[in-house]
């Protein structure tokens, strides 16, 4: 890959990661924590464990573009100090922000720079950006799907909601 094309893609890629994390904080509050044990079926996650998986691998990943290279370290399960939903999005809020500003520091070489992901793939660092959007927006999918069932309002996410219409601009 050119340099040209991995600042070009690193640019928008993380932009949208930046915007689709505002997204994702809005869709892990509307959990609600006394019903965040809900799964639609014994097979499925429970709210609260999506949830956890959503933040802790946005986390993960940009912990992989710092230290330049995805690792599987320790237990992925939620910490036993937490309760809710609530802990999780706070957990979100004191870790993703700071550490995707880290990340849109790293130099254009480095996104243009090949990363072995698992011995599966071997892509450019900036499409992991991609590949990190696709997973976001795939889970939180189906963590929004859980929420009208467990009681809560479904946020705008791409436009209005039955629960947050879309509202016309301001008049000028």
């Amino acid at each position: 890959m050119t340099l040209e094309k991995a600042a070009l893609l690193s640019e928008t890629f993380l932009s949208a990661v930046r915007q689709e994390s505002a997204i994702t904080k809005r869709v892990l509050s509307a959990i609600p924590p006394d019903n965040c044990k809900y799964r639609p079926h014994p097979d499925s996650r429970s709210a609260f464990e999506l949830a956890w998986h959503i933040a802790s691998v946005d986390v993960w990943f940009l912990d992989g573009f710092l230290q330049g290279k995805f690792a599987l370290e320790g237990d992925d399960s939620i910490p036993d100090d937490f309760q809710d939903s609530r802990d999780v999005v706070a957990w979100y809020e004191d870790n993703f922000p700071a550490k995707l500003d880290e990340v849109t520091k790293l130099s254009v070489d480095f996104w243009a720079t090949p990363l072995e992901f698992f011995g599966i793939y071997n892509y450019p660092a900036v499409m992991y950006l991609q590949f990190m959007l696709f997973h976001t927006i795939h889970h939180r999918g189906q963590l929004t799907a859980y929420l009208r069932p467990m009681g809560a309002k479904v946020p705008n996410i791409y436009g209005g909601s039955f629960d947050e219409p879309m509202q016309p601009p301001p008049a000028k």
